[in-house]
């Protein structure tokens, strides 16, 4: 069957149509960007649908986001993606707003017991009974003209999606409907915190085997590759690999031979930048004792993994129970940080990772297993 397709090239074809689809109980979006050699994705093409008409909007032609932005921010537009993670970054980079509210139908596939981190095409075909060509995902779409089969492709990706949204809302009882919604929050506030580059350090592997001098230089290390990927506008592992930062925070090298015998180290990295790590590893290394960061925690010992499982044991049952795919209910992170919160005899508190729903429904019945199990083992 063929699409309407409506292209939209200037900003006021776009102010126009945003301020139709305020309009609107919902829009679904999809984005084309390509990210091969860059840190920041290029924006090539921006899809949106009523469920009747394919709108594709070519962001090299457009200037003013405020339309769109607003669009974003209106909370009474449901905002249809799927895995929207980068679809994200795309969008807080061109109009500087996320949408909400936020409505993945990955996550609403998972709460109808569909699967967890369903694939798109795979969703059509399930709910929609459609096969999907395969994709032109990896095409270069800052091209101009596009082809026939980018056009084809990008449209019916954000028809479907708008379908998709319409037959899968009318299944989720109003309760899973603000699951969803919640879920969907809880995404662009991830996003949208501030991330401190001085504090990217803590999610190294091994951290918590350094010193707390090691690791200062550890947290100078992750700050300055952030910056620089920024900067330059290229992946992070292009400015220093991720598994050269360990050993430069441990072994600390003065001079560039020591430099390069580090595992991994590209002789690029010391071309560009040799003489700039090896003057801040030494900066950081003569951190004031009052500054030096706190040593990280150790990996929960081997002895925990019984009450991890008997956690997610928890998660599990309920929702067997609602009928919900098992990973939705508890995130390895957040039953960790439970056990942290006071193994190995307690006393244990939730974390504040723990919200919503999951702590409504599961917060009570954790603590219970947790004292369940101390009491047997006094």
């Amino acid at each position: 069957m063929a699409i309407a397709i409506e292209w939209i090239r200037d900003d006021q074809a776009l102010a126009a149509h945003c301020a139709v689809w305020q309009a609107l109980p919902f829009i679904a979006l999809d984005t084309e960007f390509v990210r091969v050699d860059t840190f920041f994705p290029r924006v090539g093409l921006l899809q949106v649908s009523d469920g009747h008409v394919a709108f594709l909007i070519d962001p090299l032609c457009i200037t003013a986001w405020e339309p769109l932005a607003a669009l974003l921010a209106a909370p009474g537009v449901v905002k249809v993606l799927h895995a929207c993670s980068e679809d994200l970054e795309v969008l807080a980079r061109l109009t500087g707003q996320l949408p909400a509210p936020l409505f993945d139908t990955q996550l609403a596939a998972a709460y109808l017991g569909l699967g967890f981190s369903m694939g798109y095409s795979r969703l059509v075909q399930e709910v929609l009974g459609l096969e999907l060509p395969k994709g032109e995902t990896r095409s270069d779409w800052l091209q101009r003209p596009l082809s026939e089969q980018q056009v084809s492709y990008a449209a019916e990706d954000a028809l479907h999606l708008a379908e998709l949204y319409q037959a899968l809302r009318p299944r989720l009882s109003e309760e899973r409907f603000a699951w969803v919604v919640e879920d969907g929050h809880e995404l662009t506030s991830q996003w949208d915190r501030e991330v401190d580059p001085h504090e990217l350090y803590r999610e190294a592997r091994l951290g918590w085997k350094l010193s707390p001098t090691q690791l200062a230089v550890l947290r100078e290390l992750y700050a300055w590759r952030e910056t620089q990927a920024r900067l330059r506008d290229v992946p992070r592992n292009r400015v220093i690999k991720e598994q050269t930062l360990w050993p430069l925070a441990r072994f600390q090298p003065n001079n560039l031979t020591a430099l390069a015998k580090v595992d991994e180290m590209h002789p690029r990295t010391i071309r560009q930048d040799g003489e700039t790590l090896l003057e801040l590893i030494q900066q950081a290394a003569r951190t004031p004792p009052a500054d030096l960061p706190a040593p990280l925690p150790e990996p929960l010992p081997m002895e925990a993994s019984g009450l991890l499982k008997q956690l997610r044991a928890v998660g599990q049952a309920e929702a067997e129970r609602l009928g919900i795919a098992p990973e939705l209910a508890l995130r390895k992170k957040t039953l960790e940080a439970l056990l942290r919160s006071g193994y190995p005899s307690g006393p244990y508190s939730l974390p504040d990772s723990l919200r919503g729903w999951r702590r409504e429904r599961l917060g009570q019945a954790l603590l219970d297993s947790l004292a369940a199990a101390g009491d047997q083992h006094p």
